[in-house]
């Protein structure tokens, strides 16, 4: 998590370089920023606390005001959008007393920093959501911890809200898992439940929440010099008709060959993805059911791209196999998991 620690005063100041350097003990990705007036050796300075804090929630994952709740709050407020995106929101006073999360308790992971933090500088961290303090499971959190997309927030917000109300929701999971907790339950005919798998058009409750795992490897092969649109287009609706949401893949993966293919270069730029190239002896020897394809074979000497692919840079299998579309054909495998519900 990279964290940024503002500090606004003299004692804030002390109190936010004990974090950093406790926090970069630790091994965090952690910068100090201190107001102009001030100067504490390796913080940043800066004069706009909106300024900076707008930049620092572009490129921050967690911003740490040591400061009174309602500075943070402030200079936060105009830059919220969503839950699901926003940066984790801390607040500690500059007594070191007591350490609050503001904004992204569960999926931002600000609970946690709050309570890393407090244990650092011997403070008393203020949880305030109602599934922590009732010590109960909440779903945002088990798909924070487990990396899985949560394909709908509302949904899980009434599972949070059932829960707190002593319901028991239904689970079902495509993924290897040990126990469920108490507030989970696999009848398959509960009203309402979570479904983790890589589609989301499988829906085993009647409101069913699907949490899709983040480690979808896609293979690509496609033809030299395609249009950059084309590819784009063509792998979101492949994704979209087979019920896979984009946010839940990791990484691309193809042939060595196209290595400097423009339109794979563009979508990995676009989307900060990275992407993993195979020679075509190390695809061949990938053991497997793949679709075979002398054509293929002829031209870059290995029967399958796409497949063997996805399978060699996950490690796992298949969980769908070569669609073929506007000279393009995609895979994908994903990588071998189990879910934790610690």
């Amino acid at each position: 998590m990279r964290t940024a620690v503002l500090a606004f005063t003299e004692n804030g100041g002390r109190l936010a370089s004990k974090i950093v350097d406790s926090m970069r003990e630790r091994g965090h990705d952690c910068t100090g920023y201190i107001y102009s007036s001030f100067d504490i050796g390796g913080f940043v300075k800066f004069g706009s606390l909106s300024e900076i804090t707008e930049l620092l929630f572009k490129s921050y994952s967690a911003l740490v005001f040591v400061s009174a709740c309602g500075i943070a709050v402030r200079a936060a407020a105009p830059y919220i959008k969503n839950k699901t995106i926003d940066p984790a929101i801390v607040a500690a006073d500059e007594s070191g007393r007591f350490v609050i999360p503001l904004l992204g308790g569960h999926i931002g992971g600000a609970n946690m920093l709050a309570a890393e933090i407090a244990g650092l500088i011997g403070a008393t961290a203020v949880i305030t959501t109602a599934t922590d303090i009732n010590n109960k499971f909440a779903v945002d959190m088990f798909a924070v911890n487990n990396d899985l997309y949560i394909s709908d927030m509302s949904i899980a917000k009434e599972i949070s809200a059932e829960i707190l109300r002593g319901k028991k929701i239904g689970f079902h999971s495509d993924i290897e898992y040990d126990s469920l907790p108490a507030e989970l339950t696999k009848d398959i005919k509960a009203p309402l439940g979570i479904n983790v798998s890589y589609n989301t058009h499988d829906k085993p409750f009647a409101k069913t929440l699907n949490l899709v795992p983040k480690n979808i490897i896609l293979g690509i092969g496609c033809r030299k010099d395609i249009d950059t649109a084309t590819f784009e287009n063509t792998v979101n609706g492949v994704l979209a008709e087979l019920g896979v949401p984009f946010d839940a893949i990791n990484s691309i993966a193809t042939i060595d060959i196209k290595r400097s293919e423009p339109a794979i270069t563009v979508f990995c730029d676009m989307h900060n993805m990275k992407a993993e190239f195979f020679t075509a002896n190390a695809l061949a020897s990938v053991d497997g059911d793949f679709s075979a394809s002398e054509f293929v074979k002829n031209v870059v000497g290995v029967d399958n791209v796409c497949e063997r692919s996805a399978v060699c840079a996950s490690g796992g299998s298949l969980i769908f196999k070569k669609q073929v579309a506007n000279g393009i054909t995609i895979a994908a495998a994903a990588k071998n998991i189990k879910l934790n519900f610690e």
